[in-house]
């Protein structure tokens, strides 16, 4: 069964048929009672699912090799509420454990904890069907955030400039709009023309969580000269959507665009430095950081929820580090050599 989510209609995910009840109605808890996007349920889906599968080799339902060579072939669906109940807090360390050993790092564990805390939490709190959560007191300590890789002014400026497309209204505009604007790919190709309101556009982030973003001079120019030539094109299948397909004018999909941002990279002569779409929303986010935008307004750009997500973009203006050093007063003062005539005074002090 896909596990894949449609990004450009996010209320779509897959049916979630092969795990048990108890987990199903975990996750419709989650989309309709805690209202989580359709890619958080799809992952909590995922890592639920593969700790089901290492249970039942626990359980000696099934054997190591199966869930090593072809865990679809373990059936999960009739894993019962008693079973779950037996899952002990060290059932719970030696899958994490083994799942590191599985060449997952630091961040999916920490994914993987989370979603077996929710689980568990929910069962023990919200339905009453367990009475102590396995989960409980279980830290991984805090992962090591990476620093996210950017383009340069320099690199961005290059990378407009050597757009080549058969759609090049279109391609410009995509990278204007992520390059100012600090989207995510799955929130690009979700714009709609009615988002587009007093120079601001609607963007429905994370969650469905809406924030609205001013358009700067260079997204209504590239916005401007982009309309017109879609409105041009002799179909439109979807008529809201903003970015189309030339040939069959349908929302361009997520893997469209990640293919056009490669072409575009690759013209550019920056292609295979890890440069991806999201590293643009990384660079719309350093360029604003290090032209003054306050952390704040930052943070609302961009939808994050909190700002010390936010604040890894003051680890990363190695420029405006090296400005604050040169700025003290002292950072011209130079060595001299001590003077040969000291006196004696001084000379007494020294010695004692």
């Amino acid at each position: 069964m896909s596990t894949y989510i449609d990004v450009a209609h996010p209320e779509r995910h897959a049916p979630y048929l092969d795990i048990p009840d108890t987990v199903i109605e975990y996750l419709h808890y989650l989309d309709f009672v805690k209202l989580r996007s359709p890619r958080t349920v799809n992952g909590y889906y995922l890592d639920l699912r593969g700790f089901f599968r290492y249970m039942m080799v626990i359980w000696s339902l099934c054997s190591q090799q199966t869930l090593e060579t072809d865990p679809t072939k373990i059936d999960l669906t009739h894993i019962t509420i008693e079973q779950i109940r037996k899952v002990q807090k060290r059932d719970i360390l030696n899958y994490l454990d083994y799942t590191r050993t599985n060449e997952n790092g630091p961040k999916a564990r920490a994914r993987k904890l989370s979603a077996l805390r929710g689980f568990f939490g929910y069962l023990c709190n919200q339905v009453n069907l367990i009475h102590d959560d396995p989960t409980a007191n279980i830290s991984l300590g805090t992962p090591k955030k990476a620093l996210p890789k950017y383009l340069s002014a320099e690199e961005s400026i290059e990378l407009l400039n050597n757009i080549q497309s058969d759609f090049y209204e279109r391609d410009f505009c995509i990278l204007t709009l992520f390059l100012n604007c600090g989207m995510r790919l799955a929130e690009l190709i979700t714009i709609n023309l009615s988002d587009f309101k007093d120079g601001t556009i609607r963007i429905t982030g994370k969650g469905g969580k809406e924030r609205l973003v001013y358009l700067n001079t260079a997204c209504q120019d590239a916005l401007a000269h982009y309309l017109p030539a879609r409105a041009a094109l002799p179909h439109l299948t979807d008529s809201n959507a903003l970015f189309v397909s030339k040939r069959t004018g349908k929302r361009l999909t997520a893997r469209r665009v990640q293919q056009i941002v490669e072409r575009c990279l690759q013209s550019a002569g920056l292609s295979g430095r890890g440069y991806s779409p999201h590293k643009l929303r990384h660079t719309a986010a350093t360029l604003m950081y290090q032209g003054g935008v306050d952390m704040l307004a930052l943070k609302e750009i961009l939808g994050h929820e909190n700002v010390s997500t936010t604040q890894i973009y003051t680890h990363i203006n190695q420029q405006q580090l090296r400005d604050a050093v040169a700025a003290s007063p002292l950072s011209s003062h130079k060595f001299k050599p001590q003077q040969e005539n000291v006196s004696d005074k001084d000379a007494g002090e020294e010695n004692s």
